[in-house]
């Protein structure tokens, strides 16, 4: 494996008492994120102008952290797949694993053969635990192969997520940059503080985007601060500032976070597109939805627009069976009609806006968007932004307008990540509550006390426990509550 020699003095331990790090390395976390260096740019072997078009395909793992094991020990569900076999579908557990790794064998298998492959890659932080509290070094050590070999790097791009795959819009606000931080912690863990230096896109979990103003703002915010330079977001969730759907979902956009005191910060996004997720990223659908485009105008260019698609990685049939040979057969078609590096390519996220950057199209250029349902919120504000304007304007248009909600968007429009869930949202508050007005009593961030109370109240956001109904994951979320609840007790004061 060739690695480059790290800039890097410090590095950040894979675990503290069992633990993965999840905090107290931020000067180092900050050193590495906050480089303004290009990323691929000097790598990359595209070039914008032999392009008409370009594909972006992510692939999102993730398996939660479940109080499962003996005596209510932290186990991740893959593991307990494993260990309860004849339980539903978890005899799938074997090739969820491989699908896991699966990539650490493609990309090289395909450079060899002289394709140009490119690929995304969405891993929530508790599957990367899991992988090391169930000892699977063969995981971990393919998806290192593909992360920090020189070799592989042009084909390879990892996406930021929140560590504990929390739903951002009903995620206690303080708490979205802990999500972000944790995850940078565990992937400088096991990849290097290289690896997260190259680490520029951002996916959230369940596609989810804020649209409550002040929502929308602190989670941009937190994006910046943390180094990304872009976020990934569903078609649907978004808007023009005219409160029409976006023209052009195929070009890059900036999303404007506007709050409720008026102030505004923008990001860069791509633009997800709606369908079926597994079944067009399984059979390759959006290779075949770029070679019917061309290239399209932005400000005073031509450039080439980019279909992007992210889906489960491992789940269902066409993942674990179709997507296999579809991708292969894609790269191999792409390389035969114009070696992978004209027309209609393959091209990661970064890549592209590293590209358009180098052109002259940089993100002042872009076409403006807003969370879907802002442009309704501020034609009831006027042109007086307060907080108490907002709040009195959100007031009346769901008191007129049934279908207006500020929970935000996410892949799917018809579930509601916070109604019928009182029994995991009011603990995971107060949880979320209690650890802030503790945390100076916990010492160093980097004390095992300190990430003993911090673990719980990560893991009680995830999204699973409010996604599968009541039952058992509800009462995995009690059980977590009270596991945290007693960290915290026993060192306040």
């Amino acid at each position: 494996m060739v690695v480059a020699a790290s800039p890097f003095v410090e590095t950040v331990p894979e675990s503290i008492e069992g633990m993965p790090p999840l905090a107290g390395w931020e000067t180092a976390i900050d050193t590495a994120t906050q480089r303004p260096d290009p990323v691929f740019l000097d790598r990359t072997n595209l070039r914008l102008r032999d392009i008409s078009a370009g594909f972006a395909i992510a692939l999102h793992m993730h398996q939660p952290t479940i109080p499962a094991g003996p005596d209510g020990q932290l186990i991740n569900h893959l593991q307990y797949m494993f260990e309860h076999p004849y339980d539903g579908d978890n005899h799938n557990a074997g090739p969820f694993a491989y699908c896991y790794a699966r990539l650490g064998d493609f990309i090289p298998e395909l450079v060899e053969q002289g394709c140009n492959p490119r690929v995304m890659l969405d891993y929530s932080g508790t599957l990367l635990w899991g992988f090391q509290q169930m000892g699977r070094n063969d995981i971990l050590d393919k998806l290192r192969q593909i992360t920090c070999d020189r070799t592989y790097q042009p084909y390879v791009e990892w996406l930021g997520t929140l560590w504990g795959h929390a739903v951002v819009p009903s995620t206690p606000i303080p708490d979205l940059i802990l999500q972000m931080r944790a995850w940078q912690h565990q992937f400088a863990a096991i990849f290097g503080l290289d690896a997260l230096a190259r680490v520029k896109g951002f996916s959230p979990p369940e596609m989810h985007l804020p649209n409550h103003p002040d929502t929308l703002y602190a989670f941009v915010e937190a994006l910046l601060d943390c180094g990304y330079r872009w976020l990934l977001v569903q078609e649907h969730t978004i808007e023009s500032l005219t409160g029409a759907g976006v023209a052009q979902p195929h070009l890059p956009h900036r999303l404007r976070a506007r709050n409720s005191r008026g102030e505004v910060l923008e990001i860069p996004v791509l633009i997800k597109t709606q369908g079926s997720d597994t079944k067009l990223i399984g059979q390759m659908q959006p290779y075949a939805e770029a070679k019917t485009l061309r290239p399209l105008p932005l400000g005073a260019q031509s450039v080439p627009p980019l279909v992007s698609q992210i889906s489960d990685g491992e789940n269902g049939g066409v993942m674990m069976n179709e997507f296999p040979g579809a991708f292969k057969r894609a790269w191999h078609e792409i390389r035969q009609y114009g070696s992978g590096r004209v027309g209609t390519v393959g091209i990661n996220g970064t890549e592209y806006l590293e590209l358009l950057a180098a052109a002259g199209i940089t993100p002042e250029g872009f076409p403006l968007c807003q969370a879907v349902g802002q442009h309704r919120l501020w034609q009831e504000t006027g042109d007086i932004v307060t907080p108490e304007g907002v709040k009195s304007a959100i007031a009346t248009l769901k008191s007129q307008e049934g279908g207006f909600q500020m929970e935000g968007g996410s892949w799917t429009s018809d579930r509601s990540w916070v109604a019928g869930y009182d029994n995991v949202m009011q603990p995971l508050q107060r949880l979320s509550a209690r650890f802030h007005q503790t945390a100076e009593h916990l010492g160093d961030r980097r004390s095992a006390r300190y990430h003993r109370a911090l673990l719980p109240t990560l893991l009680l956001e995830t999204s699973c426990f409010r996604y599968w109904g009541q039952g058992s994951w509800t009462d995995y979320a009690q059980t977590l509550y009270r596991q945290g609840l007693a960290a915290l007790v026993q060192h306040q004061g």
